[in-house]
């Protein structure tokens, strides 16, 4: 069996002829596909604005920057993430503050985010881990009550619904990934929903060099045509019309992609059904989109035998995630291990199965035949 990558983009005929099209226009940036994959986008998602970003790092850190975000502020999120997810609040100065998981879904544990709240705290970024949804109904009750923001973290969950809404029809800032591995793509790329048009002036500013163009919001004199006023220092954020005329084709494309990612979940489901493996649960108000397939393994020190003989079977089988703070970087600012037990513990025994529209059945099968071999041995 050839290797199975444990995510990868779908790309066909038609993504292909746009981008062609789009490369013999007179635009393959700044121009008028970006505009059309951001309303596209706004409204797959429920809301009302959308800003494409250069990945969905630079989407994390001008969402945070439009908040305000700065030194002696906290913002409270996973441990069991990328490192974007909280890299993002040091880029402002901010200290991110780790609440810990439920074991049984992997998402943020609501009572712990409550036990970590403190007067310095401004925002909350829960994280969507796998295609899971956190429940945000309540999370957005508990950010009323005391006053916080919430920058969702969607990476994982284009399509997906919490509480039986479109993650973009609560208030805030969502922030997506356009990664090859990610539901669809666009290359690299990432983006910021909103429905707050203040929000939506200030992520456009933030995006191409603080920047506007916008005369109802000059603070002086209109010179010109040319004219135009810098009112933050922003960063070249910006996404091409090449990248995002990719992501028009590949956002018709999204139901066919989260059907076939459910149909590849449900044959996971029912083959390990009867197996001590212990499998990401779906809460009660999550319609989930599935990014990562994980399973976790009873006996810790067998994690590594069991990833190395998968891979020596032509699997790509990966580990999402270290938890942030165990990283290096984070260790030097003083972050130490025993900070989220339920995170660490989930690290220590998780690995992450392929799982793609790409996929075949046959290649499903020899996953499942892989991973009852191994754990038999």
């Amino acid at each position: 069996m050839d290797f199975i990558s444990y995510g990868r983009q779908c790309i066909e005929d038609d993504d292909i002829a746009a981008v062609i099209e789009t490369l013999k226009s007179d635009y393959l940036t700044c121009g008028p596909k970006i505009a059309e994959f951001e309303c596209d986008l706004a409204a797959a998602v429920g809301a009302k604005y959308a800003v494409a970003v250069a990945n969905g790092t630079a989407a994390l850190h001008i969402a945070a920057l439009a908040l305000g975000l700065c030194a002696g502020d906290e913002v409270i999120t996973s441990p069991l993430t990328f490192a974007a997810s909280a890299n993002c609040v040091l880029y402002c100065g901010a200290t991110p503050v780790f609440a810990d998981i439920s074991n049984k879904t992997m998402l943020l544990d609501i009572e712990d985010v409550r036990r970590k709240i403190t007067p310095k705290t401004k925002a909350i970024i829960p994280v969507h881990y796998g295609g899971e949804l956190c429940n945000m109904d309540a999370l957005e009750e508990l950010a009323q009550e005391h006053g916080l923001s919430i920058i969702q973290d969607c990476a994982h969950s284009l399509g997906g619904l919490t509480c039986g809404k479109h993650q973009g029809e609560y208030p805030g800032m969502q922030i997506w990934s356009f990664h090859p591995v990610k539901t669809i793509t666009t290359g690299e790329g990432g983006a910021i929903t909103t429905s707050n048009k203040n929000l939506y002036d200030k992520l456009l500013r933030l995006r191409s060099h603080g920047i506007t163009r916008d005369v109802s919001q000059y603070t002086g004199e209109n010179h010109g045509g040319w004219y135009y006023e810098m009112l933050d220092l922003g960063f070249n954020y910006r996404l091409t019309d090449i990248q995002c005329a990719l992501g028009i084709t590949q956002l018709k494309k999204l139901p066919r992609f989260l059907k076939r990612r459910q149909e590849i979940v449900e044959i996971y489901n029912a083959a390990f059904a009867n197996t001590p493996l212990q499998i990401q649960h779906t809460p009660e108000w999550s319609t989930p989109v599935r990014h990562l397939y994980t399973i976790r393994i009873n006996d810790k020190p067998r994690r590594r035998q069991v990833f190395d003989a998968l891979r020596a079977k032509n699997i790509g089988v990966n580990v999402h995630y270290i938890p942030v703070y165990l990283l290096p970087h984070y260790k030097n600012l003083g972050y130490a291990p025993g900070l989220c037990p339920i995170a660490e513990d989930a690290y220590e025994r998780i690995i992450t199965l392929p799982l793609h529209p790409g996929l075949t059945d046959d290649e499903v099968a020899y996953v499942i035949k892989c991973v009852e071999e191994v754990l038999a041995e």
